[in-house]
């Protein structure tokens, strides 16, 4: 780590990260990915379905049309991309947040959209575009059960 974020180099880098996320999570957990169109969102999903064992045959897709995707793994993930909604209501009304409180991780890309609705429990990481593969990763949220989870990762 270094001052302003997670500096992940590579695209290994990154995908060991989301790795690394998935391995930690429990079963209610929830993780929120912000950030400009193209800074690896979706990347970090599929890692993190990695580090969930969601199985190889499961391809992690993002979401934009369907808004949501279940995956079986060591627990089940629910990977949500609000991009194409507009606010709060939306997602209320499509009745998403009861995924928040389930059995599985829930990833949701573009969260922002649903800030009200968003458990207080989660992690929040703004991901920004560095140079070349280079990622940087904000966390804009991280409570304290998240943040005991995530000392080792983090490099808090």
């Amino acid at each position: 780590m270094f001052e302003g974020g997670i500096r992940l180099v590579t695209l290994r880098e990154t995908e060991e990260f989301g790795r690394a996320l998935g391995r930690i999570a429990s079963p209610g957990d929830v993780i929120c990915l912000d950030g400009e169109l193209g800074a690896g969102k979706t990347t970090i999903t599929q890692a993190i379905a990695k580090g969930l064992e969601v199985p190889e045959a499961c391809y992690v897709t993002s979401p934009s049309f369907s808004i949501l995707h279940e995956y079986p793994g060591r627990i089940p993930l629910y990977h949500m991309d609000f991009y194409r909604l507009t606010d709060c209501a939306e997602v209320e009304d499509l009745g998403f947040e009861e995924y928040f409180y389930m059995s599985g991780l829930t990833v949701i890309e573009w969260s922002q959209k649903a800030a009200a609705l968003l458990p207080a429990e989660r992690l929040s990481l703004f991901i920004t575009i560095g140079v070349g593969d280079e990622r940087i990763i904000h966390c804009t949220h991280l409570t304290e059960g998240w943040m005991r989870k995530t000392i080792n990762i983090l490099n808090l």
